[in-house]
């Protein structure tokens, strides 16, 4: 299964490369940006947090759960940040889209939308996925805008759902894009 989810997605303005250890040092000045957390589970930023990061998602790729990529900008080659399509139910035909996070150079330049893209169109074309799901902190509206953006629907908000790196308790609002959304969609990308 592995090798299904260990691919590489690109277009004009993305490539999303399969996250490796030895991307912790490109990822490092990125996971600096202390802006990046306010709404994390973790701060990548304090010592060990990065690798720790890194190993796990490489775990979850090798239990057949997450594809993870390294986030990279077409045009210069330079890395840009890291994603997921994540927690992939094989049973129930779905899997989330998250764990995103896009140094601020590379903000608002159509790389987060691109990216999206590619990670859709693999899922439900390659892996033969019926619903991607999106989730985010109740109070991250840019996160939201984003996904309303894309065409997302909202699905509800799970109360107290989740505590972050510096101890509060968020609300989870929960977006999806299903199958049949999908060709429609894409049409209108």
């Amino acid at each position: 299964m592995e090798n299904k989810l260990k691919v590489i997605l690109q277009n004009e303005k993305v490539i999303l490369r399969p996250l490796a250890l030895s991307d912790e040092e490109a990822l490092w000045p990125i996971a600096q940006e202390k802006a990046l957390w306010v709404y994390g589970l973790k701060d990548l930023s304090e010592p060990g947090e990065l690798r720790k990061y890194i190993e796990s998602a490489i775990h979850d790729r090798e239990a057949g759960t997450a594809a993870v990529w390294v986030i990279i900008e077409a045009k210069t080659g330079k890395v840009a940040g890291c994603t997921r399509l994540a927690e992939i139910s094989w049973k129930d035909e779905r899997g989330q889209i998250g764990w995103t996070w896009i140094g601020k150079d590379f903000q608002g330049t159509g790389i987060n939308r691109a990216m999206k893209y590619e990670i859709f169109q693999y899922g439900f074309e390659t892996l033969g996925l019926n619903r991607i799901e999106l989730k985010a902190d109740e109070r991250n509206l840019q996160s939201r805008r984003a996904m309303e953006k894309i065409g997302a629907k909202y699905e509800g908000t799970l109360r107290e759902h989740m505590k972050i790196n510096d101890g509060f308790i968020r609300n989870t609002v929960f977006y999806s894009i299903l199958k049949t959304e999908w060709q429609e969609l894409k049409a209108n990308w």
